[in-house]
């Protein structure tokens, strides 16, 4: 599958996914032995089972109310990033989480390998300037 095309689908179903806590759409977007990495320093996710939990943990306590991602900037080798940007309500209090996502895609369009990088504030704050390519 292009690239292209296999990132656009990565990033509209996780605009939408992400907003109604659907896990698994979001693991339809990634190989049976993909590697998740959420946090630089964290342990990396490995497989679709231990990703779907990580995304279970990480809806627990999150109430979206809206969900935003740039369009996919695609590169060599079936790599593409795109940013994104999220507001909720987490313990009654709103909060804004942004980053960006990295992908390699295997030939068939699936996810094999990702890497967040993100950082949350308190309210409903948008990024100071757009979202690249928004």
């Amino acid at each position: 599958m292009d690239t292209r095309v296999a990132a656009e689908r990565f990033v509209r179903v996780w605009e939408r996914a992400w907003a109604a806590h659907d896990v698994d759409a979001l693991i339809e977007l990634y190989a049976e032995d993909c590697v998740h990495r959420s946090m630089p320093f964290r342990e990396p996710h490995r497989g679709r089972d231990e990703l779907a939990a990580y995304l279970r943990w990480s809806f627990a306590e999150e109430q979206v109310t809206d969900v935003r991602f740039s369009a996919p900037l695609v590169g060599p080798g079936g790599i593409a990033v795109a940013e994104f940007r999220v507001l909720s309500e987490e313990g009654g209090s709103p909060a804004a989480l942004a980053g960006c996502v990295f992908v390699r895609f295997d030939e068939e369009g699936r996810a094999v390998e990702t890497r967040d990088y993100w950082h949350t504030t308190e309210g409903h704050q948008e990024p100071a300037g757009r979202l690249f390519l928004l």
